[in-house]
């Protein structure tokens, strides 16, 4: 009996962190090149009472073993790198990744940190920046005298300067794939760090080897698909509320041989 109350017990854990995972997802629904995550489980540990094949008589073995589960856990949770919608915004400064790669961000440690999210802003300097005001790598720099800018489909950056003074190229804009995307480490304020599950960046220009092209004028939308995410949210709450009664009747159980015996 005490072991069906601890199974329950580990049952209303996990679909209680599922949850939480879930509110992260309906939380960051408009949340600029967010992936969702999905709450990843298992089995714990099983007591084994009798062994599958095990010796049953001189010339008879059991054909099936008798193994008791002590319940589950999330191991993990996964981040599903599908592509979010794109959202025109008509600001010349928003770029979108149709692909795989991330742009590459200069931490203010000297650290590269990679993000999905192209809502760019220009700093003091003309830099191309982060809305945290972090650089993007490689730097891109806009004269002051620039009439228009132009990113090209392969992260070309041009510019139109003003009184004439014709079209100039700034530079080159790379992207960052990872043989593992998911195994990249979330820091927050849209950004990621690479880990050893996620393997090394590879540096590409957009349109390389699946690094995907860049839209000027766009931005990718968070991937969370809120009927999804809610429909999950009530298979959670009913798992929950099962796990729940489940306590609620080994306690009842309990009870009755108190009382009884």
């Amino acid at each position: 009996m005490d072991s069906s109350l601890y199974v329950a017990k580990t049952g209303l854990n996990a679909q209680q962190t599922r949850m939480s995972v879930i509110a992260n997802n309906l939380a960051n629904v408009n949340t600029v090149g967010f992936k969702r995550d999905r709450a990843v489980f298992e089995d714990l540990l099983y007591l084994n009472i009798s062994q599958a094949g095990g010796q049953t008589g001189a010339d008879t073995v059991a054909p099936t073993g008798f193994m008791l589960g002590t319940g589950t856990r999330v191991v993990a949770s996964e981040k599903i790198q599908a592509q979010g919608n794109m959202i025109s915004t008509e600001n010349a400064l928003d770029l979108a990744i149709e692909g795989q790669g991330h742009f590459q961000i200069l931490q203010q440690d000297g650290t590269v940190a990679y993000t999905r999210d192209g809502s760019f802003k220009l700093s003091e300097e003309g830099e191309l920046v982060t809305a945290g005001g972090l650089l993007l790598q490689p730097a891109i720099i806009i004269p002051q005298e620039a009439n228009s800018i132009t990113v090209g489909r392969d992260g070309t950056v041009s510019v139109e300067l003003a009184n004439g003074g014709g079209a100039q190229e700034l530079g080159q804009i790379q992207l960052a794939r990872f043989v593992n995307t998911s195994g990249l480490e979330a820091l927050g304020a849209n950004l990621f760090r690479e880990t050893a599950a996620s393997g090394a960046p590879i540096l590409l220009n957009p349109t390389e080897q699946g690094a995907g092209a860049i839209t000027q004028g766009m931005l990718e939308a968070s991937n969370v698909n809120v009927v999804e995410e809610l429909v999950t949210m009530i298979e959670t709450q009913r798992a929950y509320e099962v796990n729940s009664k489940a306590i609620s009747a080994v306690d009842s159980m309990l009870r009755f041989l108190n009382n009884n015996l």
